[in-house]
């Protein structure tokens, strides 16, 4: 049985972008730092890659980076850090996390000591204990509303009251569709209930919270007559609301009970289970639902009222809303929020029937929402095709494959490229989709399915409209998204030739262009001979040769990025390799300096726990950090995976072929 340095679990609402980038963020990371890693997630398909019991025993920490509930206490006793799964989106935020987690096992070298106190914190923070129990409810509700929703809306292809057989446009299949899709939908609310208990008390708590979710639907009967509670009579539900309190109430009900029937045999424990938890708790629950149902049946009434005085005040101020909130965060807590207010709406919507007024505020809200979601990943499509010259090749080819996303309402395709640039992408991105839904909701459109993009277009009223109002959004940030990159790379431009030497400008001048695509090594910038007695020592000489070669303008300040770096976490690696890296205003050009020690630099913390011979330092300028550093970084990591590369750089002696070597990966 194979064993891991690193386990984790990864898991988002919807589990669809989020858990897989967290995943591939952490592997890469591991992967940096010379340690195996074994990933499970939790999406939408289910747990995959499960990790066993005896690779958990193995391993020497866990992360757990996820927004519903994944099954953390099979890590108790374990080196762990929990957070949301969007702080581990990148691979230097799932370093970090890495380096955190190992940290906690008391290897002070790993990790700063205020980092281990961040994870403390943010692992008994009350405010993401709270979302992970509610979006475990809402990542199991999305698939019925998905479904039902859909199907309802197939269905109105023969004919918008073609479920009625009294109309003339009644159809036996189209009512068959609308009756499974209407069961599916009428499930939305229990199912949330239960699983957020679930989330809190497991398995115990799927009772009492399917019954809270049903009361929810439903209210307390009364009689029309006698005007007292009555179980064949007619009551007021409270619906959303009252599907998340009854989800929580039934949750800390069976945590109540657990404490209470704690001194029980434990020879008794099948009662418990079979009989003791779901009477007490269904009991318990099941009454303060009822005793709430008046006060939440008003606040609901409440809710409604006010995102109807929302749309009373014009797509304006409703579109913006709704525009900003999904493309905040791309998927995170406060899309989600704005999403899940939409499904609410729509089941509302489909329940309350074809040419109602809730039924046309709902499919427009809905409608709304899909388009803010829709926009942000066409944006980077339309900017890395006008704008090729100002992306990566990485990010170019990212953007293409947004396209398919987009079309398919998958927002998180765009996150990558707003963590680069949080500030204006973001902004662009919020601007882009809330164009677009105050386009939808002023050409009226309705929107009788929750997701699905544009594979729901046919069921779409006034589809066309609604294209082009996604289209108008994702042009308008597409070309501020391009302005961005072009004032970024050529501000970038402007600042490289500062870096370059005075002597023989002619010829810089002829070379500058091809240092800049490829040669991040110099021949003059590799030093095979070195004999260096620590650490601090050889990054001390590789920060005063950074300024000899005009890389940097302050060797101290360089030598203080390095060791800053160092105080994060060791950049020593396994088999004598390093890669430090400074981020530093005073380096000038993006570069890597190469030095040698056969002897080996002792008192380097490495994976292995030997000395250092190699250490490949990469020097990036303060304004690349997000761009530059990662690239070079990655593709530095990368190579150090291929035996051939360690060894041609490892025993060379020819500072020629190790810049040739070193720079065929990095391009």
């Amino acid at each position: 049985m194979a064993k891991f340095d690193i386990i984790a679990a990864t898991g988002c609402p919807t589990g669809i972008a989020h858990t897989f980038m967290a995943k591939e963020a952490l592997e890469k990371a591991a992967a940096e730092r010379g340690l195996t890693i074994k990933v499970e997630t939790h999406g939408q398909v289910g747990v995959e890659n499960e990790l066993t019991k005896s690779e958990i025993a193995g391993a020497k920490a866990v992360v757990v980076a996820a927004d519903k509930d994944v099954q953390a206490e099979r890590f108790a006793g374990k080196p762990m850090v929990s957070v949301g799964v969007s702080k581990a989106l990148s691979v230097e935020a799932a370093g970090k996390l890495i380096d955190r987690a190992l940290a906690a096992k008391g290897d002070d070298t790993v990790a700063a000591a205020a980092d281990v106190e961040d994870e403390v914190e943010e692992k008994e923070s009350i405010g993401h204990v709270i979302y992970k129990h509610l979006m475990n409810g809402v990542s199991h509700m999305l698939v019925f509303v998905v479904a039902g929703g859909v199907l309802t809306a197939i269905s109105f292809l023969w004919g918008i009251t073609s479920f009625d057989s009294t109309a003339a446009d009644y159809n036996s299949f189209a009512a068959m569709l609308k009756i499974i899709g209407g069961i599916a939908m009428n499930l939305m609310v229990p199912v949330l209930s239960a699983y957020i208990a679930e989330s809190i008390g497991k398995r115990p708590a799927l009772v009492p919270g399917f019954v809270a979710g049903m009361i929810a639907i439903q209210g307390l009967p009364v009689n029309a007559d006698t005007g007292m509670i009555d179980a064949g009579g007619a009551g007021v539900g409270f619906g959303f609301l009252g599907g998340i309190v009854g989800g929580f109430l039934a949750g800390y009900v069976i945590l109540l009970l657990e404490k209470v029937f704690s001194k029980i045999p434990a020879s008794l424990n099948g009662l418990k289970a079979i009989f003791l938890y779901p009477l007490c708790s269904t009991a318990i629950v099941g009454l303060v639902m009822l005793g709430i149902s008046g006060p939440m049946a008003a606040i609901n009434q409440g809710m409604m009222d006010f995102l109807q005085s929302l749309g009373n005040s014009g797509p304006v101020i409703l579109g913006l809303a709704i525009g900003c909130m999904c493309a905040f965060d791309m998927g995170g807590p406060v899309n989600k929020a704005a999403y899940a207010t939409g499904t609410f709406l729509l089941g509302t919507a489909l329940e309350a029937g074809v040419g109602t007024e809730t039924y046309n505020f709902g499919t427009n809200f809905m409608a709304a929402v899909s388009a803010a979601c829709i926009v942000p990943p066409l944006i980077t499509t339309f900017a890395v095709v006008v704008g090729k010259k100002y992306f990566s090749q990485e990010d170019h080819d990212a953007g293409i494959v947004n396209l398919i996303l987009g079309c398919t309402h998958i927002t998180e395709g765009a996150i990558p490229f707003m963590t680069k640039n949080i500030w204006p992408v973001m902004p662009i991105m919020m601007l882009g989709s809330s164009i677009a839904s105050i386009l939808t909701i002023f050409f009226n459109v309705h929107d009788p399915a929750p997701h699905g993009g544009f594979l729901v277009l046919p069921v779409v009223e006034n589809g066309p409209l609604w294209v082009l109002a996604i289209l108008i959004g994702a042009v308008v940030g597409g070309i501020l998204f391009v302005a961005f990159k072009k004032y970024d790379f050529e501000k970038n431009q402007k600042a490289a030739p500062v870096a370059k030497p005075v002597e023989a400008p002619k010829a810089a001048a002829v070379e500058a262009p091809k240092a800049e695509a490829a040669d991040f090594v110099k021949v003059e910038n590799v030093f095979v001979a070195e004999d260096f007695a620590s650490r601090d020592e050889a990054l001390s000489f590789v920060s005063n040769q950074a300024v000899k070669a005009g890389i940097a303008s302050d060797a101290d300040a360089v030598m203080n990025a390095f060791l800053a770096r160092e105080a994060e976490g060791t950049t020593g690696m396994m088999e004598g390799f390093a890669i430090p890296h400074a981020k530093s205003d005073a380096i000038t050009e993006a570069a890597v300096i190469v030095v040698k020690d056969e002897s080996g630099v002792t008192g380097w913390d490495t994976m292995d726990g030997a000395p250092v011979n190699v250490a490949i330092a990469l020097l990036i300028p303060g304004a690349q950090a997000g761009t530059t550093h990662l690239k070079i970084l990655s593709k530095v990591a990368e190579a150090l995976m291929d035996e051939d590369f360690r060894a041609t750089v490892k025993g060379s002696t020819d500072a020629a072929e190790i810049a040739k070597t070193i720079n065929a990966r990095l391009v």
